[in-house]
């Protein structure tokens, strides 16, 4: 070996430690665990929701889909403003939090998860209501006529038709509450361990004028961004030559 290979090979080891050790693991598991944890949440609430707004048809059902979609167009700080004024403990639902928990939502993990599920919500419920208008009406009513009822016609029929829906919906819902910033900030602020994300991490790198460290944070969450959407749309393109 020679003396430059060895050289160059010492000097990537230190650029990895290098890498490695300014990466903040307890910012980068709380923020997989809030990211795992919204998503799960928002499957089981978005699955029968899209059922219901796809096959429902009573009027009030478009202002329902309108107060799902809000979070598109609502700038996030002022989300996570209404949730930490709603939350505290000077409203009546923050009272009642506060005295069946013993103490607030605001500034706890379990707060951030409450505004996670509700700022991703659109984008579990979009896809999937995408997914399920897809589907044949020809084959929703054969269904009925044979006896289906509404949980066997969603669960047998919509969610194994729309499975690629419902895939985009969880990979879009576990990354967007990743990249969250203002709602995180607003509601939970910057506490270590337990409401402190890579995103606040990120935030206070280039407050601090860490360059160096927050591009190894940004591209931390780039690089699990573009994966996570490549490998959903090479995955399309599959299923796109198959049915060719």
């Amino acid at each position: 070996m020679s003396l430059r290979s060895l050289m160059a090979g010492m000097v990537r080891g230190s650029e990895t430690r290098s890498f490695f050790s300014f990466m903040d693991w307890q910012a980068f598991v709380l923020t997989f665990r809030l990211a795992t944890v919204t998503t799960a949440i928002l499957l089981v609430v978005a699955v029968p929701l899209s059922a219901l707004l796809v096959l429902g048809r009573a009027r009030w059902l478009a202002a329902l889909e309108a107060l799902a979609a809000m979070p598109l167009v609502l700038p996030p700080t002022v989300l996570g403003f209404f949730l930490l004024v709603l939350l505290g403990p000077h409203t009546a639902v923050g009272r009642v939090i506060i005295t069946v928990l013993g103490h607030p939502l605001a500034f706890s993990f379990s707060g951030l998860v409450v505004g996670s599920v509700i700022y991703s919500l659109p984008f579990a419920v979009q896809p999937i209501v995408a997914g399920f208008a897809a589907v044949e009406p020809s084959l929703v009513d054969a269904a009925r006529l044979l006896g289906a009822g509404p949980s066997r016609l969603v669960f047998t029929l919509l969610v194994p038709l729309a499975r690629r829906s419902i895939l985009a919906a969880v990979v879009l819902s576990f990354l967007h509450t990743v990249g969250e910033f203002g709602v995180v900030l607003m509601l939970g602020g910057d506490i270590p361990g337990a409401t402190r994300t890579l995103s606040i991490v990120l935030y206070n790198q280039v407050e601090n004028f860490d360059y160096s460290a927050a591009g190894r944070t940004a591209a931390v969450l780039l690089t699990l961004s573009v994966a996570a959407l490549a490998a959903i749309y090479a995955g399309g393109h599959r299923r796109g030559g198959r049915h060719a």
